[in-house]
This record gives C-alpha cells, structure tokens and sequence, in this order.
C-alpha cells in the first residue's frame, strides 16, 4: 500500500512537472511571438515617425523658402506673381545667371508688355543711371533660335530695330533702358548689371 502511494505520488509529481514545463513552453513562445508584434509595431512606429519628420522637413524648408522669397521681395519689387531684385555689381552673362539661381531664382524673362514696363520702372528706381541690363535669353545653343535660362523656347519677343544683329558672336540678350525696354543682342562676356526673378508659389 505505501509503495503504491509513493508510485501514485511520484506519477502526480510526474504529471504536475510535465504540466509545469508545457506552460513555460507555451508562455515562452507566446513572450516570443508577443515580442515579435512588438517589434513589428515599433518598427511601423520608427515608420510612421520617420515619414512624419521628413514631411515636418519638407515644411520647414518650404518655409525657409517662403520667408527667403518674401525678403527678396522686400528688398526688390513684386510684380504680379513675380519678385524682382536688382544686381549690385557687375557680372558677365554666367556669372549673374549663377548668381541669381544661388539665390533661389533667375536671370529675369519678361513674358509681355506688362512685365517690360514693370522692368522698366524697377530698373529706373533701383539702377539709377544704369541703360543695359541682362535677360536671362540666349541663343548660345543654337545661333537664332533664342531661349530662356531653363531652354524653353521664347514666346515673347521685344527687340530693338536691326535686333538681333551680332550672330554667332553675340549669344545674350540685353533690355534697353533707352530704348524703352527693347532687347539687343550681346557678347555674353561683357559684364552688366542684372535682375533676378523669384516665383511666388500659389
């Protein structure tokens, strides 16, 4: 009889240490499967924080740019959906173009009569004194074919009388003070002075 206790002891033992042991087996893969999902949403977290970091960077700059964009309007003029700022100094045709995409802009493209005469009254009351300054038009590509600082062909024109006239040798074009805002070709080594335009985003 005692032995038989002992023998139905030791298998409830058995029993119990086999129990013990497939729930620590279970719980272990459930921790494991728990912190794989947990993983999983960090991971989709890291995801969704990096996405909202970089559209938070993408807002700053866009700000930077607005806040940069209004300065420049401050100090030139804004014209419509444009802001003008007039050169300092005196640069080459590359030079100022480079100059003015520094800047967040270009060499300035009067689309119509409205923006020459816009240019005109600008330029008087920036560059006093100063009759030529640079467009940002060229024909540097192709001799005749004249186009914008991007490579879009030109759909307005205002050239001066016998304009364009120098051929091969003269690839830049300049707006006349003198002669009421009409353009004339020029070597595009000479240095001038120049406006650069920023578009004001809608």
């Amino acid at each position: 009889t005692c032995l038989r206790a002992m023998a139905k002891t030791g298998l409830v033992i058995c029993i119990l240490v086999i129990t013990l042991l497939l729930d620590q087996t279970t719980s272990h893969a459930a921790r494991l499967k728990a912190r794989k999902h947990s993983k999983r949403r960090v991971k989709e977290k890291d995801g969704d924080l990096k996405t909202q970091v970089e559209k938070l960077w993408r807002e700053v700059n866009a700000l930077k740019e607005m806040q940069a964009l209004q300065t420049v309007c401050l100090r030139g003029t804004k014209y419509l959906k444009k802001c003008y700022l007039a050169s300092e100094g005196l640069k080459h045709y590359h030079e100022a173009n480079e100059d003015c995409i520094s800047k967040g802009g270009t060499l300035v493209i009067p689309r119509n009569s409205d923006e020459i005469n816009a240019l005109r009254d600008y330029g008087k009351r920036s560059m006093p004194g100063v009759n030529d300054f640079w467009l940002g038009i060229n024909d540097m590509v192709s001799d005749g074919k004249f186009v914008d600082v991007n490579g879009a062909t030109i759909s307005f024109i205002n050239w001066d009388r016998a304009q364009p006239n120098g051929g091969k040798r003269e690839n830049c074009v300049l707006f006349s003070q003198s002669a009421q805002g009409k353009w004339s070709d020029e070597v595009c080594r000479s240095t001038k002075r120049y406006i650069c335009e920023f578009t004001i985003p809608e």
